[in-house]
């Protein structure tokens, strides 16, 4: 149930004529009244012939009247929307009524029975699943009401009535959640045949154009370059002191565009938090504190080299999360849902409606009352701007495995953020998360179903000598999960890979262990598909070989190009952690 405070108003009549009127849309089906200061003794325009809204106006600016005129305040409509869930059953009017007293009480807009001072209000039911109240803001006794924080309060008063009603239970906020769009701007976005309101494109591009950006010139010039329009607000001193943004088609009744200021899309679109993002105020590296190790990567088109570099950033981003203080893991979060925005910006066609989605979901789940150590994120950062600037990926290939590979990791990046959240009982912020990892697997079952199949075939045309050399090994690296992996679909990749990075000079057996010990596994749907990732990352081979490179079961070989060591590969496989 989401009780919604409105904007104050100045006309009791005005708020009426719409609650009492047929709607933009004809959708108002029989308003009347549930509920009223006077236990439903007001007049109902609704349903009693005799009753007007000018006699229900009357009563409820009463109290305003006996003030003098210069007493009474400029806003004194006060209006709340409370909406029931849309898998919630139908109330009653009575049930309805007993929601509405509730509210106006937690709100403070009723004494709730403690005193016979409080404000005139009413309760009118137009639909189905909502009601809207309408309060005058004098007290009878000619005092202000004490409404601060209203909307806090009527938020925990739901929370209460979703239990008593058996209703669906809506996760507690804690005030950093962006503005959702008012219902003016839905139905205009219903009008247009838009699916998203001009506040929630706005918002969506203004995340995307600073994903990665190094300076406000190149975020400015992102947003430019997505047709969007720009105005900026200047000091006389020249400085840079904030700035809005519309869609071109987004206009007011006077053909003006409709622009609306960063802070107001979400508040880590500010100005003054965009601009943290590039602060060079980072502090040394604590003790302790994993230490980012920029690996040479090898020759790959550059799309992939973006991937593969999204993928080790999220990589080190897993340890940081878990072995730093909040500032600084909050920092990574962040920065990861500017490596989502990228990645969903950049992807290919049958990955990219699930990476949006992702990217969309994961807004909520990067920000919290948690504040950003902002400095020790530059990796994550710099691979979101890598990732914008390779351009979009072909979606096959060694880019569309590499795809693939940065989105296995990002998966287990956001069950890291979900279990930090949830320890830290922020419960928007773990339910988003988790929503992003379901939107990321399906993701990855789009982009790993070509690449993974390859590597499957290729480990299953393998002599049956080297299979059983590559399940021994896996036996003594990962006893406790040997037999699962050897029956899972993704085994015979995990051979291929194995035998791919012996041939280029590795040890496997350290790889595997490496990879096992860096990061759980038992959370993984196939273990198998997260160590071939691992692997074919940590030991900078192909994510996408052209064709087998090793022994068929008829002891010949096919010719290939055998993956060879680059030349960091020695320092590349030490730990990435201070020895």
């Amino acid at each position: 149930m989401i009780p919604r405070i409105h904007k104050q108003g100045s006309s009791t009549r005005g708020l009426l004529n719409y609650l009492y009127g047929k709607g933009a849309r004809e959708e108002h089906v029989d308003p009347h009244l549930v509920a009223s200061f006077d236990f439903l003794m007001a007049p109902d325009p609704g349903r009693d012939p005799s009753a007007t809204k000018e006699d229900l106006q009357r009563l409820l600016d009463q109290p305003l009247h006996l003030l003098d005129a210069d007493q009474r305040p400029d806003r004194h409509v006060w209006h709340c929307s409370v909406r029931a869930a849309a898998t919630d059953r139908v109330l009653s009017d009575e049930e309805w009524g007993d929601i509405a007293r509730r509210i106006v009480a937690a709100t403070g807009i009723d004494s709730g029975g403690t005193d016979d001072a409080g404000c005139r209000w009413a309760a009118v039911r137009h639909a189905d699943d909502h009601i809207h109240i309408i309060a005058t803001l004098v007290r009878e006794d000619g005092r202000r009401p004490d409404h601060h924080r209203s909307g806090q309060r009527a938020q925990a008063a739901a929370r209460l009535i979703e239990t008593d009603y058996d209703l669906h239970r809506v996760t507690p906020g804690d005030g950093t959640a962006a503005k959702r769009p008012t219902s003016a701007e839905r139905h205009k976005a219903e009008r247009r045949g838009r699916d998203s309101t001009a506040r929630e494109e706005l918002r969506e591009a203004v995340r995307g154009a600073s994903a990665g950006a190094a300076s406000m010139d190149e975020f400015f010039d992102r947003l430019a370059a997505d047709g969007l329009l720009i105005r900026k607000r200047i000091a006389p001193s020249g400085d840079l002191l904030g700035y809005k943004v519309a869609l071109p088609d987004d206009r007011n009744k006077d053909d003006e565009p409709v622009f609306y200021a960063g802070s107001t899309l979400a508040p880590d679109l500010s100005l003054p938090r965009i601009r943290e993002r590039w602060s060079p105020h980072a502090e040394a590296v604590s003790e302790g504190e994993p230490e980012l190790v920029q690996l040479a990567l090898p020759p790959v088109t550059h799309p992939a080299f973006a991937r593969r570099r999204a993928a080790a950033a999220t990589w080190q981003a897993l340890l940081i999360i878990d072995h730093s203080d909040d500032g600084i893991a909050a920092a990574q979060i962040a920065a990861a849902g500017e490596v989502l925005d990228a990645l969903a910006k950049t992807s290919a066609a049958h990955t990219h409606a699930e990476l949006r989605r992702a990217a969309l979901v994961f807004e909520r789940a990067s920000r919290s009352h948690v504040r950003a150590v902002r400095g020790h994120d530059r990796a994550l950062r710099q691979a979101a701007h890598d990732l914008v600037h390779s351009g979009p990926a072909l979606g096959r290939g060694e880019d569309g495995a590499t795809t693939a590979m940065v989105i296995d990791m990002a998966i287990f990046l956001a069950i890291a953020a979900a279990n930090w959240h949830a320890k830290r009982h922020h419960h928007q912020q773990t339910a988003a998360a988790q929503q992003t990892a379901e939107h990321l697997r399906a993701a990855y079952q789009a982009a790993a179903a070509h690449p993974i199949a390859a590597l499957r075939q290729r480990g299953q045309r393998l002599a049956p000598r080297i299979c059983k050399q590559q399940a021994d090994l896996l036996r003594k690296a990962l006893p406790e999960l040997a037999e699962r992996i050897q029956a899972e679909p993704g085994w015979p990749a995990l051979v291929a890979t194995l035998t791919d990075a012996r041939q280029a000079g590795h040890d496997p057996a350290a790889l595997l262990a490496d990879a096992a010990r860096r990061r759980e596994l038992g959370s993984a749907d196939s273990i198998s598909d997260v160590l071939v990732w691992r692997l074919r990352r940590s030991a900078h081979l192909p994510a996408a070989p052209e064709t087998p490179a090793t022994p068929t079961r008829d002891g010949r070989r096919t010719p290939t190009t055998t993956p060879t060591k680059p030349p960091a590969a020695r320092a590349a496989n030490r730990s990435s952690r201070r020895p």
